[in-house]
């Protein structure tokens, strides 16, 4: 079993930047790949960004190429999401999912809210 703890939500006006974590535990060597997802009010979940365990290649959401990074450290089991330029469009609950290669999110996070006033 895997278990996932985002932090780092919180209100933020338009233009600002947080940086999220997705701190991982338990059997973390099974993780093969990262993500982060979002979920906006009346909206389906959607993708935001990607990295790969084995090399750090990234894929991001084309809503959000250029303004998000997403990281890991791997000493420390966590992968981050640095938000620059945010706007009130990506205000949503965001998520981290870990995979374990078996071409879907295997175990997920509780989510932490990001709020953009504008």
């Amino acid at each position: 079993q895997v278990q996932l703890v985002e932090s780092g939500g919180g209100l933020v006006q338009a233009g600002g930047s947080l940086r999220l974590s997705c701190a991982a535990s338990g059997r973390t060597s099974t993780i093969t790949s990262t993500a982060w997802l979002r979920a906006a009010p009346g909206k389906e979940r959607e993708f935001v960004a990607t990295i790969i365990w084995r090399d750090s290649s990234t894929t991001y959401a084309d809503s959000v190429k250029g303004r998000f990074t997403i990281s890991k450290d791997t000493a420390q089991n966590t992968v981050y999401l640095r938000m620059n330029d945010l706007k009130p469009e990506d205000t949503a609950v965001y998520y981290c999912a870990a995979s374990m290669g078996r071409g879907r999110h295997d175990y997920w996070g509780q989510g932490t809210q990001v709020t953009v006033s504008s």
